[in-house]
């Protein structure tokens, strides 16, 4: 691991927003935050910016970026206490653990901005919207909590489609090209350093906003023959 990693692992256990893998958390962030506004989650956040950007939006809400990796969150977590943004912490942890620091009903909203696309058929259950996960984000979120997914990948957009469908997942809104719409929701002038990349060269932007039920189905394995299927078929 390089120095600047290093000197950035240590720098992050002394501040006061980042928690890494605590104890004590779970049922508790109203304590940290000092209130009982709704908690929202940027979900494998890297660097935070969105929670950063929706902090600054909505002072009366939660934030709280989650990424295992912390020589990226140190970046996010430095600007909401420089800035300062009281409303923002950062938890260190794998999203699989996620029902470790939250009980249930305690997360009002997910935010996924620019995820990993797992873009092989054969690793799409490390999609962070595939049914497994959402399966997990369902243990901690309140009833109607809603997913959004913003994303430069046409494959994991449509994907999600096929989830929602599929699963049963309530679609609350779609839109497969944000910045050509005429008015533009503030939340999603929001960029972060991997939108800038434009890593799937596709040159658009795409977001859902969704729901999940209150029982989701075990489809699993009909997803993952349908995604070889198509896969096949694309050959």
């Amino acid at each position: 691991m390089g120095q600047k990693k290093l000197l950035r692992f240590n720098q992050i256990k002394s501040f006061s927003n980042v928690f890494e893998y605590p104890q004590d958390k779970a049922g508790a962030w109203n304590l940290f935050f000092n209130n009982n506004n709704s908690i929202i989650l940027e979900l494998a956040c890297g660097r935070g910016e969105y929670a950063i950007g929706l902090g600054k939006i909505y002072p009366h809400q939660n934030f709280i970026g989650v990424d295992v990796k912390g020589n990226r969150m140190y970046m996010g977590a430095k600007k909401a206490l420089d800035f300062p943004l009281p409303n923002i912490a950062f938890l260190r942890t794998q999203i699989e653990m996620l029902p470790s620091y939250f009980i249930s009903d305690e997360v009002a909203e997910m935010w996924i901005t620019f995820p990993d696309p797992q873009l092989r058929t054969s690793r799409a259950k490390k999609r962070l919207t595939h049914p497994r996960f959402l399966r997990l984000y369902q243990k901690v979120l309140a009833k109607n909590g809603v997913v959004h997914l913003k994303t430069d990948s046409p494959n994991l957009y449509n994907f999600t489609l096929r989830v929602i469908e599929m699963y049963d997942l309530l679609l609350l809104e779609k839109c497969d090209d944000v910045y050509a719409q005429s008015e533009i929701d503030e939340k999603l002038k929001i960029q972060t350093h991997y939108e800038s990349l434009d890593i799937a060269n596709s040159n658009k932007i795409f977001y859902i906003r969704f729901s999940l039920p209150e029982i989701i189905p075990d489809k699993d394995d009909e997803l993952q023959r349908l995604l070889k299927q198509t896969e096949t078929s694309n050959d």
